[in-house]
């Protein structure tokens, strides 16, 4: 991370960007009290951050690797599949309202370490479970745990951190988080023979233990003097509603539940079986390929990282990069979808490479609302990214057993299912595309005037 004191610029960076009078909205509110830390402070804090998270993305991951074995012992099929995975979305989903509110007002360091607890009671759980619904439930309280790992910190950069710093340490938080997908796959693979996946669900809490002593060692506590300012004129509006109706919210809001949701849901789970229905992979291949995409992935965020705070002094606007890198995405999915058993990981680690570009959003939505709501803000966006995982991870297991009872063989049903969420991809981007151009022509006329 660079030097937290750096300056910000750029669209995208602008902490005021709020309505305005101009579309019907209250005046923008003061912004609160910051207290930016200093460069050594703010990197052990942001490693303290990364090692919860690391974890968090590894229990996410792991059951794509682990599906196999899940399938033959609890005679699972793929809507089950789907919706075991999927359920660590909806506890996820379920959490984040009210999370936004309590980082808010208590601050990422008590928030994490009590929904970390909840994380630590999923994993034996689900290291106890005996049947599926015992599985399910498990993944629902392990996505409730772990949902602050990510808000949680963020919620902290956008106070302690200078704009510039806060999207590169956004970026470096999902490199981590690539790393723990990396983890998920060859180096679970490798220990299932001597661990099994009970055996690993009982090391998992264990490291999430060791992870929360590190959080309560080196977080700084809330300080109340970064609450927002009194008066009227400065409050900024409690609950969600004037978050939900925020433009630049509503216009991020298509691709984070669909695209970005999407990714992640393939990412997360879809890959692998693509890999093994698909592409003829054996279940060694198909975690060797995963490996080769959260690889892909973990360079990808580690070189935003490097040229987030450049694209920022230039006054890239995230979403002008969105814009120009979402048709790419798009474009390899359909490749995908026509190629059929030709599209390996390689091709997979494209796709998600390439969906990189909306990871920008997710900053630039809790730059673009005051600081005192950046908790309600990311949660809020979180929630519909995370609720986009959870219907796609669903939803493609249920549209690849409906084309089964139409009679079609695997690799069609699966190529169909992957047809379908390409359809949704393009329509959410069409979502985003019409506000995106009717502000830049707003702004050119703006210029000319």
């Amino acid at each position: 991370m660079s030097d937290t004191r750096e300056p910000g610029a750029g669209a995208s960076a602008r902490p005021d960007r709020r309505p305005t009078a101009a579309h019907g909205a209250t005046p923008p509110s003061t912004e609160a009290p910051v207290d930016r830390l200093g460069f050594r402070p703010a990197v052990i804090v942001f490693l303290s951050f990364a090692l919860a998270y690391f974890f968090s993305t590894l229990v996410r991951a792991i059951t794509a690797t682990i599906s196999p074995s899940l399938s033959v012992e609890l005679a699972l099929n793929a809507s089950d599949l789907g919706l075991l995975a999927g359920g660590y979305f909806l506890g996820f989903a379920l959490t984040q309202l009210p999370l936004g509110n309590w980082l808010d007002r208590y601050g990422p360091r008590r928030v994490i370490l009590a929904f970390l607890s909840v994380a630590v009671l999923g994993c034996v759980a689900f290291a106890l479970a005996t049947s599926f619904s015992g599985l399910l439930t498990a993944r629902v309280l392990t996505g409730m745990g772990v949902s602050a790992c990510l808000m949680a910190p963020l919620t902290g950069y956008r106070r302690w951190l200078a704009p510039a710093s806060q999207m590169r340490a956004n970026s470096w938080m999902l490199m981590t988080g690539s790393l723990g997908m990396v983890a998920a796959t060859l180096p679970v693979q490798w220990l299932m023979p001597l661990m099994g996946w009970r055996g690993l669900f009982w090391a998992l809490a264990a490291l999430i233990v060791l992870s929360m002593v590190g959080i309560a060692a080196a977080v700084p506590p809330w300080r109340q003097a970064m609450a927002p300012l009194s008066g009227p004129a400065s409050a900024t509006p409690p609950g969600y509603a004037f978050i939900w109706r925020h433009p630049y919210f509503r216009q991020m809001l298509p691709i984070g539940f669909v695209n970005y949701g999407g990714m992640v849901a393939v990412q997360t789970l879809w890959a692998g079986p693509w890999m093994v229905k698909v592409a003829g992979y054996t279940p060694q291949q198909s975690a060797a390929g995963l490996f080769g995409i959260n690889v892909s992935m973990l360079g990808a965020f580690w070189l935003w990282g490097i040229v987030n705070p450049r694209l920022v002094q230039r006054g890239l606007a995230a979403e002008r990069l969105i814009a120009w890198g979402v048709p790419l995405s798009l474009g390899v999915l359909a490749a995908i979808v026509l190629l059929g058993a030709g599209a390996g990981w390689p091709m997979w680690a494209l796709f998600c490479v390439s969906s990189t570009f909306m990871a920008l959003s997710q900053p630039a939505v809790a730059l673009a609302l005051p600081a005192e709501a950046a908790g309600r803000a990311l949660s809020a966006y979180n929630l519909a990214i995370f609720s986009g995982v959870f219907t796609a991870q669903w939803g493609i297991g249920l549209v690849i057993d409906a084309f089964g009872a139409l009679g079609w063989s695997e690799p069609d049903r699966y190529r169909g299912a992957m047809g379908v969420f390409l359809l949704c991809c393009v329509l959410a981007y069409l979502g985003f595309l019409r506000p995106y151009l009717r502000s830049r022509a707003c702004h050119n006329i703006l210029q000319q005037g």
